[in-house]
């Protein structure tokens, strides 16, 4: 292809790029602005711009309680999944066993499972053991669900580890346990410290799991799509937009540490003789 034909296609490839992002974030901004109108929902531009939607929210009380509590299973999802998937992703880089191919099949598979699947064979789980429906079993549900992105990164940061300083520890009389927690666990705390922000942003909007494992409590997804079952109110959009700040703050951070973590690892490789 000529780089003349090139250069005319690139005009239509932005307007596409552009039509795109339009279509995805035009919504997300239409939210944002909304949740400012002083009016309501309806009318756009809106016209006249107010705080008061936020101030209504701060003294919603249901709203907080739900939030308290996804805080709460997502904070002891992150604990369960680091420590599943960091030990699965250390089966998977370091050991060698009859069937870890079909092993690491099925820690992969709640990566293509939909979310209603998972959350219906979770709940049919816990009424075989006799569980009570309660914040436990959707901090388990989350937990186990969101454990194949804990392994996939985890042992992306394996793979990537100079295996020679390992060596060296053990070669110098340090244990295998020594080892381990001097020179494996910190090499993998970037690795560490980007899942556990990415399974805190899931945890914190994952719905569909949640929705079959809940009891009487409320997350704060479930708590809005609640309130959404009796039509969209103004406190629902300043709610959003302060879950879409959040949610991209901590995209944000889990990506500049990924970058960061691979600026690291460039940097070992140039350096090395």
């Amino acid at each position: 292809m000529s780089r003349h034909a090139t250069n005319r296609r690139a005009p239509l490839l932005t307007v596409y790029a552009a039509l795109v992002f339009i279509f995805i974030y035009l919504p997300v901004v239409v939210l944002v602005f909304y949740s400012f109108n002083r009016d309501g929902v309806g009318g756009f531009p809106p016209r006249h711009l107010t705080l008061d939607w936020y101030r209504q929210l701060f003294a919603d009380r249901p709203i907080w309680d739900s939030l308290q509590n996804s805080l709460i299973v997502a904070s002891c999802s992150v604990a369960l999944s680091l420590t599943l998937g960091l030990l699965a992703a250390l089966a998977l880089d370091r050991a060698n066993f009859p069937g870890k191919a079909l092993f690491r099949r099925l820690v992969l598979l709640p990566l293509i499972l939909p979310g209603i699947i998972t959350g219906l064979s979770l709940l049919m789980f816990a009424v075989f053991t006799g569980a009570q429906l309660s914040l436990f079993t959707v901090f388990l549900g989350h937990g186990t669900a969101l454990i194949s992105v804990t392994t996939t990164e985890l042992f992306a940061g394996l793979q990537k580890m100079d295996r020679a300083q390992e060596e060296a520890s053990l070669d110098l009389g340090a244990t295998p346990w020594q080892t381990f927690w001097r020179v494996t666990l910190p090499n993998l705390k970037l690795s560490l410290i980007a899942a556990g922000l990415l399974i805190f942003t899931l945890s914190m909007d994952e719905i569909a799991v949640t929705f079959f494992l809940i009891g009487r409590d409320n997350t704060l997804p479930l708590e809005i799509w609640g309130r959404l079952r009796r039509g969209i109110t103004p406190e629902i959009n300043a709610v959003s937009t302060l879950i879409f700040a959040v949610s991209v703050g901590l995209i944000v951070i889990w990506y500049r540490v990924r970058v960061r973590g691979l600026g690291a690892d460039a940097q070992d490789l140039l350096e090395r003789p």
